[in-house]
């Protein structure tokens, strides 16, 4: 049995970094538990020459478990003891773009993009096929997705990604990064933004982009596609396919920087206006909303969800999910995300995996 130590990454926010220990090691024990087969043990916080880390042990790492690892959400460096002397392990990360894609976005509500990439990577982990997030390349999409931080990290893993949102303000705004942040990066692509008809009626805007680490990939053609809707959530299937993604992952509402609409109604002022009311619990939202959602997503795939949980409680946000179908992740593990925002936002987030189809009998 080896010893390793991971480094916590030191540029979290001052909120968020009280938490980054509890988080990373709650994220170690899901990647343990689902994807590693529980060969990870003894994870705990340690002080190192005056440093914390989180330790654990493993048999020796395999190659494969590393790039698994190396994805961590606040992993900095990780380290394998020996004896009192700490030998480097070189990380193999998913990462294709700098980090600027994830930190350059400053506004008010955002999520944290430490706390997306924990989220996502603790969906990919509730799918039945949990090493595709490193081996694989699952389609992410999310449904309240506001200015793209959940899109923006699929992006940074290479994956294709979805996104929709009934904020106008919210989908221009994302648009005008995108195309901005891959021009001035000169990454390859193409974007552009077209009325979605049906009927011969607008019902809502897309944007559409494709694009490629490298221009000798997107010359080859192995692009990857970001796809934003301008339209309400809970009409998803109009714009989607069924059993189209992998992994459903949302932050939703908290009821202080943002609202929902339960019902899903057009506010007063046309798409995506700021009129009519909003309710403050994200509960009804998603009872209207998750049906939806799971005809989109393919048999043993995952949602994720995090909410404030001032404004909703973990039972409700697990009975919304079984009875259209999921079933919830809920060891030990798995409830140990919760952490303080600020002070009217405790956070937490629940993953959830839709039955595998049943093989036909021979």
């Amino acid at each position: 049995m080896t010893t390793y130590g991971l480094l916590v990454s030191p540029s979290h926010n001052r909120v968020y970094a009280q938490a980054a220990a509890s988080m990373v090691k709650a994220e170690l024990a899901v990647f343990s538990e689902r994807a590693l087969g529980g060969r990870v043990h003894d994870i705990e916080e340690r002080d190192v020459g005056g440093v914390p880390y989180v330790t654990f042990s493993a048999d020796e790492l395999t190659e494969q478990d590393i790039r698994l690892l190396s994805n961590l959400s606040s992993l900095y460096a990780l380290f394998q003891f020996e004896g009192d002397l700490l030998r480097p392990v070189a990380l193999q990360p998913l990462d294709l773009f700098g980090s600027d894609l994830l930190t350059i976005q400053k506004y008010s509500g955002k999520t944290n993009e430490y706390f997306t990439k924990l989220l996502l990577n603790v969906t990919a982990m509730a799918s039945d096929s949990p090493m595709d997030l490193v081996t694989g390349r699952p389609r992410v999409f999310d449904p309240m997705c506001g200015r793209g931080t959940t899109l923006n990290q699929a992006m940074m893993y290479g994956l294709d990604a979805a996104g929709m949102d009934i904020d106008g303000k919210d989908f221009d705004s994302y648009a005008a990064f995108i195309k901005t942040w891959l021009r001035n990066n000169r990454v390859k692509h193409k974007a552009e933004i077209t009325n979605v008809r049906r009927e011969k009626a607008v019902i809502g805007r897309r944007l559409h982009v494709t694009l490629a680490p490298t221009k000798e990939l997107y010359k080859s053609g192995e692009t990857m596609e970001i796809t934003v809707v301008h339209a309400d959530a809970l009409e998803a299937g109009r714009f989607f396919r069924p059993a189209s993604f992998d992994l459903i992952v949302t932050d939703a509402p908290y009821g202080v920087q943002h609202g929902s609409r339960p019902k899903g109604g057009r506010p007063p002022g046309g798409q995506g206006g700021r009129g009519g009311r909003l309710s403050r619990s994200p509960v009804e939202l998603l009872a209207a909303a998750v049906p939806e959602w799971a005809r989109l997503l393919r048999p043993g795939g995952a949602i994720g969800i995090s909410w404030n949980t001032f404004v909703g409680r973990r039972e409700d946000l697990a009975e919304i999910l079984a009875s259209s179908g999921f079933r919830v992740h809920d060891s030990d593990a798995h409830r140990s995300f919760r952490h303080r925002v600020d002070q009217a936002i405790s956070r937490d987030l629940i993953t959830a995996q839709k039955p595998p189809a049943r093989k036909a009998r021979a």
